[in-house]
């Protein structure tokens, strides 16, 4: 995702095995949709990597030195592109967990309500 019109990722390595099983689907991510990925995303610089012994993934790495790292064994080649698109659409910040379903600048004055209030 660009952020005031500037992309994030910078670079994303795909790290894949020749021999295993489980890189089944991301070496034909690689013959089919990654060309074209490479293509329609000239900002991105894609990297592939070779390692034999281990499952494949997708490493993102952001301009704000975050980075990011997906499993895709044994996904399809669809998976892999959609996770790949997703990685590319992320702003690379770190995941906030919110501490009130509700968030708000200006919180209530009152306080928030409960069922045991008495009149």
């Amino acid at each position: 995702m660009a952020l005031r019109g500037v992309w994030q990722l910078q670079k994303l390595i795909v790290s894949y095995s020749d021999w295993g099983g489980s890189s089944r689907g991301i070496r034909a991510f690689m013959e089919s949709h990654l060309p074209a990925f490479k293509e329609n995303n000239p900002q991105l610089e894609v990297v592939t990597e070779l390692i034999r012994g281990q499952h494949p993934h997708l490493k993102a790495f952001y301009k704000n030195k975050n980075e990011r790292v997906v499993c895709v064994k044994n996904l399809t080649p669809e998976d892999v592109l959609l996770h790949a698109t997703r990685l590319r659409n992320a702003l690379g910040r770190k995941v906030v967990k919110l501490k009130t379903r509700h968030v708000t600048k200006h919180p209530s004055v009152q306080g928030t309500w409960t069922t045991d209030v008495k009149f």
